[in-house]
């Protein structure tokens, strides 16, 4: 499979090809990107980019770091290839297809507090097409951004607990109680993508035990 970044250069020249235009490429090539950006968050832009085997990228930039909450260790920039769920990969790409690609309008113009821009683009042999919005009125839309989002938030709580287990190991006690809670309440899906730092926890000595336990069960529930 060609690089992660070879999609998004794909991405990228799709944005300038008249609308309906398919692009060439085999079916491999088909990919379904997200860009998110918000000034008053940090990291203030990511995209997540997947195929539709589940594999992707990740890359995240930090913003303001005066957005970060009290006494929480900011995670750092984050540029790693991810592996979701062959049923989230397929989710994504079904909603994809019954949108028109995302040819379409996704922003409700409602009066709705700011959330963060998402940039939901495709490319492949289908044809190309991007759309995006703060809020959308479309209950599918609305609920894939919010998903995506969420897997954006597991990566980067990923990158927050390697920080802590190198800089403060006993940091991770409370960090690991956020995660299941958030893991539990859709704050947070495709626990899969964090597994390897996971499974570094579960086998570590040196750790808490109630790291190592919350380690064992989220892993016990990876796939979502």
């Amino acid at each position: 499979m060609k690089s992660p970044w070879f999609a998004l250069s794909m991405l990228t020249a799709a944005a300038f090809l008249p609308h309906g235009f398919a692009s060439a490429g085999p079916a491999s090539e088909a990919v379904v990107a997200t860009d998110f950006s918000n000034p008053g968050l940090s990291p203030s832009n990511w995209t997540l980019t997947l195929h539709r085997d589940g594999s992707g990228h990740f890359h995240s930039a930090r913003g303001d770091s005066s957005a970060s909450k009290p006494l929480e260790m900011e995670a750092p920039n984050v540029d790693r290839d991810v592996q979701v769920s062959a049923e989230f990969a397929e989710r994504v790409f079904r909603v994809a297809g019954g949108h028109r690609w995302f040819n379409e309008q996704c922003e409700s113009h409602m009066k709705v507090a700011f959330q963060g821009w998402k940039k939901l683009s495709y490319v492949g042999p289908e044809g190309n097409g991007s759309c995006t919005f703060n809020f959308s009125r479309d209950k599918e839309i609305q609920a894939l951004g919010d998903e995506l989002v969420s897997v954006a938030e597991t990566l980067q709580e990923g990158a927050r607990l390697e920080m802590l287990l190198q800089h403060d190991p006993l940091g991770l006690d409370r960090e690991m109680e956020f995660l299941m809670e958030a893991s539990k309440d859709g704050r947070m899906r495709q626990i899969c993508t964090i597994r390897e730092i996971l499974e570094r926890l579960q086998d570590d000595p040196a750790v808490l035990e109630r790291v190592r336990k919350r380690a064992r069960v989220l892993l016990a529930n990876a796939g979502t």
